[in-house]
């Protein structure tokens, strides 16, 4: 497990300067009033989309592949909109890692924290299962400030920026642990901490199985949640930060936990889990993250269905 990081003076090499520059700029940018950063990271998700055409074409994809009963223009208008969340995405990023809570809390409405006090007075660790919303760095800054917990998270290549990330999400959590650590999970879940986890994207052939997500019936899927339930023993509480149309603000919605979650069987699982996060996109689907490319393993001998992208 990760603890706040300590700041060493390798930090400061050339090879960061760049990124500081970066960060630096973004610290400046939130500073903001909310509405101009509103229509600043709008814009400029909406001025991405001339550069991103690789990641514009697998968004379009995606959601093709994923609701097929879409017309054109429908789909057309929720990549144009997704775009619009990834500009807001980078500014709500610094939103979490530099806004003091007060600020963070001025923006932000919360409802179903009563789910997270029925499984701490039944003395359950949560799994608090969230997705990969553009809005996700904001929305666990926001539940840690209710509820600090355990971030799962994927340490950065880059030296800063996992210094950076790690100390910002760091500010309303107890403690981040590596995705891969999958005995910390459980053992922290036994001692009744809330664990976030994101069991929606494809990471790979390995632990996975193929089953439906959306309109694709064979997604390769984490069996990771079926382990962390089946050993844990936690609630099982879905959450959505959705941010609120026209510079509004956001809301965060923390569901019923999850019943009869199956443990006998790990395809019957992710099958299971899949339905929990389909849900929770549905309810703000321009904000996922469709850049991914989530369907990017395939059953042995099945060709891409990037092929037109790739």
């Amino acid at each position: 497990m990760t603890q706040v990081p300590t700041f060493t003076l390798s930090l400061l090499h050339p090879r960061y300067w760049l990124t500081w520059i970066g960060l630096g700029l973004l610290y400046l940018l939130v500073l903001l009033p909310y509405p101009v950063i509103y229509r600043l990271g709008t814009g400029l998700g909406r001025f991405s989309m001339r550069f991103l055409k690789r990641r514009f074409h697998i968004a379009q994809r995606n959601i093709e592949l994923c609701f097929p009963d879409m017309n054109r223009e429908q789909r057309d208008h929720m990549v144009l909109k997704n775009f619009e969340s990834v500009g807001m995405g980078l500014f709500e990023t610094g939103m979490a890692w530099f806004w003091p809570d007060r600020r963070i809390a001025r923006w932000f409405k919360v409802s179903g924290l009563e789910h997270i006090q029925k499984a701490r007075d039944n003395q359950q660790g949560v799994l608090l299962i969230g997705v990969h919303f553009l809005t996700l760095e904001l929305g666990a800054r926001i539940f840690g400030i209710h509820n600090p917990g355990v971030g799962v998270y994927r340490p950065h290549d880059n030296k800063l920026m996992d210094w950076i990330q790690t100390k910002g999400r760091m500010r309303s959590n107890k403690a981040m642990i590596d995705r891969k650590d999958l005995k910390g999970m459980i053992r922290s879940l036994k001692q009744g901490d809330i664990i976030w986890y994101a069991p929606d994207h494809d990471y790979g052939p390995r632990s996975s199985v193929f089953v439906p997500f959306f309109a694709v019936d064979k997604a390769a899927t984490t069996t990771g949640t079926y382990l962390l339930a089946r050993m844990g023993k936690p609630a099982i509480i879905p959450f959505t930060p959705r941010r609120l149309e026209g510079g509004k603000g956001y809301e965060l919605l923390l569901h019923p936990a999850v019943d009869n979650f199956p443990l006998d069987d790990e395809v019957v699982a992710a099958t299971y889990m899949n339905k929990v996060v389909e849900n929770e996109i549905r309810l703000a689907p321009e904000q996922y993250m469709w850049l991914h490319r989530r369907f990017k393993t395939r059953p042995e001998g099945e060709p891409s269905l990037y092929q037109t992208v790739d």
